[in-house]
């Protein structure tokens, strides 16, 4: 009889990782100690809880790398992708949640398969001897005792970072006299229209008080040992943004290009806020790019003083979460597994990718693994050349020393982006240079083109039958 899986941790990696192991034909156990123990993040027991943003980010496969991780994903039969296309909400050309809709859904899912048993407990320290396969998925908010546990058994220092979540407002207290809704460029995305942001206007002063405002306000005043602790570049909260140039936050978040503001027409806005749609019944909402270290008091009157958010009333303010992740590079071989302890691999944030979709895709890769291991056969990798390969080969190979050895110094998150992937000729085009020219475009597009065409041949090939 095969034998089962056991994998630890019921977020996003964790219940892919779960869901293509049962797929396959072979027993898991899911280990998640929520409710019975809560974490700093979370608010539910829900199986792949979403606690930053509702936003899985753009869905265009032929131009953006992250929207072809969705459709490689979909393709790959991922139960992550199917609930999110389930309670997809407007959000241009984003792909955007109903978090509890799409929690639910995972949870359902799970808990119905045959294959599928749910354990509601922590697992302090390493697995049991006697559990001779495990995928270890426990995010970026590994208790204490599992992450001493790893730490000790592969003599790493813990590498760690902070990850800012966003405040979430109640729409009915927004001035609707003063935004007002359009995506940037029209531009329509699944499950919008082309009006799925709401978009509050800065003129200069407007704006230059505001970074003030900003730079002034009290943060929060971390421990000792967290103060050297370093951010993750993608997820900057908005006060160090600020704090690199008054102009930073105008070329980030709030760019006001691609939006023409209706109060009064044709008066071009200095800055924007936006916030995206949150939940299915659109009252509540996301301040996009606006995550934070500011103090709750703080947040409330600053972000009072954004155009139509004078009477913001928040659901949610905004906070940060410390972040623990491997050195992958050294401490992972090719399949996930853990060097020092092959029964066990890691999936997931943990194994030093960042964003929603990025860590399912390694859940995904990690149960496959595992199953056709079970199963008694080797699954190759995937290409290099496809969004889930190239993420691999970060985690597990991207960040070499000269020596060859892994540093910790140089392996940080990443999120999936076209410079993971090996570089393409781009078709011939009369037309400029950069990412945004049409050569950019077309490269792009050669890239994920090529990318679906040898995922499609991973996906039909056979494993290997293992080595005794």
């Amino acid at each position: 009889m095969v034998g089962k899986v056991h994998v630890i941790g019921g977020g996003l990696a964790g219940s892919e990782a779960a869901w293509q192991i049962a797929q396959s034909g072979v027993k898991v156990v899911l280990h998640e100690m929520r409710p019975v123990r809560q974490t700093e993040a979370h608010k539910t027991g829900a199986l792949a809880e979403l606690v930053c943003s509702n936003s899985f980010r753009s869905d265009e496969w032929e131009t953006n790398a992250v929207g072809l991780l969705h459709e490689e994903m979909r393709r790959a039969s991922s139960l992550i992708m199917a609930a999110a296309d389930a309670n997809k909400l407007p959000a241009g050309g984003a792909l955007a949640v109903d978090r509890e809709g799409f929690a639910a859904h995972v949870t359902r899912s799970l808990e119905a398969h045959p294959q599928i048993e749910i354990s509601r407990e922590e697992i302090g320290g390493l697995p049991p001897a006697t559990w001779d396969s495990v995928i270890v998925a426990t995010g970026p908010l590994t208790s204490l005792a599992l992450a001493r546990a790893i730490q000790a058994l592969t003599g790493e220092a813990e590498l760690a970072f902070f990850d800012a979540i966003a405040p979430i407002v109640h729409h009915d207290s927004i001035d609707m006299a003063v935004c007002w809704r359009q995506s940037r460029y029209d531009k329509v995305g699944p499950g919008g229209g082309g009006a799925d942001y709401i978009n509050c206007p800065l003129d200069r002063s407007q704006y230059e008080a505001f970074i003030a405002a900003l730079l002034e306000a009290e943060k929060t005043v971390f421990k000792e040992f967290e103060a050297v602790t370093p951010y993750f570049e993608g997820c900057l909260p908005i006060e160090v943004m600020a704090e690199r140039g008054p102009e930073t936050l105008r070329y980030g978040p709030m760019k006001p290009v691609g939006l023409t503001n209706p109060h009064p027409p044709g008066v071009k806005p200095y800055a924007v806020v936006q916030l995206r749609q949150d939940n299915a019944l659109g009252t509540l909402w996301n301040m996009v790019g606006f995550q934070t270290k500011l103090k709750h008091g703080e947040q409330v009157r600053v972000f009072r003083t954004i155009p139509g958010l004078e009477q913001a009333e928040f659901a949610r303010l905004g906070g940060l979460h410390r972040n623990t992740f491997l050195n992958s590079p050294k401490l992972l071989d090719e399949t996930l597994r853990l060097k020092a302890d092959p029964r066990l691999r890691f999936a997931g944030q943990i194994t030093g990718v960042e964003g929603y979709v990025e860590s399912a895709a390694i859940g995904l890769i990690a149960g496959r693994f595992a199953a056709s291991e079970r199963h008694g056969s080797k699954l190759s990798p995937p290409p290099p050349t496809t969004s889930l390969g190239a993420l691999l080969s970060h985690i597990t190979g991207g960040h070499l020393s000269a020596d060859g050895e892994g540093s910790a110094r140089s392996f940080q998150p990443m999120n999936v982006n076209f410079g993971l992937f090996p570089p393409i000729a781009a078709p011939s085009s009369p037309r400029g240079k950069g990412p945004r020219s049409s050569k950019g475009f077309e490269r792009k597009r050669a890239l994920a083109v090529r990318a679906l065409t040898d995922l499609e041949g991973w996906l039909k090939r056979p494993a290997s039958i293992a080595a005794e």
